[in-house]
């Protein structure tokens, strides 16, 4: 999906875990992005960037979506 991005894009062993322990496994996998955890129903700015990474989570607090760069 996003193959001109460096390294690590994708992170699907993540869904299900707590948002801070997925943002931290994030960037300690690819230092080149920023983790930034979004509560589910949230509003994002739509632009690609392969410096940033949405991690939705749910009212607990576990992420509900696969991690992806951009």
């Amino acid at each position: 999906m996003s193959s001109s991005c460096e390294g690590k894009s994708s992170w699907p062993e993540l869904v299900g875990v707590q948002g801070e322990t997925a943002a931290a496994t994030i960037e300690r996998e690819n230092p080149l992005v920023n983790a930034q955890i979004v509560q589910e129903g949230s509003s994002v700015i739509l632009n690609f960037d392969c410096t940033r990474v949405w991690v939705w989570v749910n009212e607990d607090g576990a992420v509900t979506r696969v991690p992806r760069t951009g």
